[in-house]
């Protein structure tokens, strides 16, 4: 057997108990250490979840106070000694035969394989149509790399220092960890063993909290550049589309404010069209409920703007700092 240890970081979710009791009752070869990173930054309680059998055995709980899950998982891969770490996120459920798979995946690596990716399966409500929601949360299903389960040769974290802090969200410091990886010359591959990952509840805007993402986007674009996105099976997204509503709209306000009807008017025509083609792809595939829809329209009004705030905020660091080592996370 190939040993290993186990690093879950957690924001605290509830879900993180589930995680830990599945993995209890999965099957096979056990690791050595499971370290819970306590992520929650300024948190007055220690977290202590609540864990049986062996798992209460192994577990060890760190805090990392509040750096993001980058930095969450350094702080748990650095205080591993087995030759491969698997990280699993703090919402997925550990099917029964997931250690044994995860061994036999390990055990079968080539001395060039420097990491081994779980298959990701999102269930998805029978009887309707996918809310965007949860739509967003199936893309899991053929994403490259996700550290949702994903397990690295300690070597090779050492090697490249570990994840990417600058990046603070949950989003590319995967595909990074796995670019910077293969550039150095490792193999990632994916193995046999699959988990669970379950559509976590989220609120109307959750949509738009995401487009902070487009931030870690022109982090990606600086660090491994134009192609960063074939290279990491990344969709190619609507940024660009998004800038040209965004102006749009602007311009209409900017003309509305100086009394140029015409300009105003034409802005604004072409804002609304912009608007009105992203609600439609965003409903079209999903159920098309009345709240679905709603949420549909309301969010589209506010995707825009705020997907092109984020990225001009990345973009002009970049402009005043110029090296990404010199980037404010």
């Amino acid at each position: 057997m190939t040993p290993f240890d186990i690093v879950i970081p957690t924001a605290g979710r509830r879900s993180l108990e589930r995680v830990l009791a599945t993995l209890e009752g999965s099957h096979g070869p056990r690791p050595q250490r499971v370290v819970v990173v306590d992520d929650r930054g300024g948190a007055a309680e220690p977290l202590q979840p609540a864990a049986g059998g062996w798992v209460r055995d192994r577990l060890v709980v760190l805090r990392s106070e509040g750096g993001g899950p980058a930095a969450a998982r350094n702080r748990g891969w650095r205080s591993c000694d087995a030759p491969w770490v698997a990280f699993l996120d703090d919402d997925v459920v550990v099917p029964e035969a997931w250690l044994d798979h995860l061994a036999a995946d390990l055990a079968a690596t080539a001395a060039d394989v420097w990491g081994s990716q779980g298959r990701i399966v999102v269930p998805l409500p029978e009887g309707r149509r996918p809310t965007d929601w949860e739509r967003a949360t199936a893309g899991l299903v053929h994403a490259r790399w996700a550290t949702a389960d994903m397990a690295y040769r300690r070597s090779a974290l050492e090697r490249l220092g570990g994840f990417d802090e600058r990046f603070p969200r949950a989003y590319r410091e995967d595909a990074d960890m796995a670019l910077r990886v293969q550039r150095a010359g490792g193999r990632l591959v994916r193995g046999r063993r699959c988990i669970e990952h379950p559509v976590r509840p989220a609120g109307a805007l959750a949509s738009v909290r995401q487009q902070a993402g487009n931030a870690d986007d022109v982090r990606m674009l600086a660090l491994h550049g134009r192609r960063w996105r074939d290279e990491a099976g990344a969709p190619p997204g609507r940024a660009r589309r998004h800038a040209a509503i965004a102006a749009f709209g602007a311009a209409a306000l900017a003309s509305a404010l100086l009394r140029r009807r015409g300009p105003a008017a034409i802005a604004a025509a072409a804002w609304a069209a912009g608007t009105a083609e992203l609600a439609t792809s965003r409903i079209a595939p999903g159920p098309r409920g009345p709240r679905e829809v709603a949420t549909m329209v309301g969010t589209s009004l506010l995707l825009p703007p705020v997907a092109t705030a984020h990225r001009l905020r990345a973009l002009a660091d970049v402009a005043l700092h110029g090296r990404p080592e010199a980037w404010r996370a």
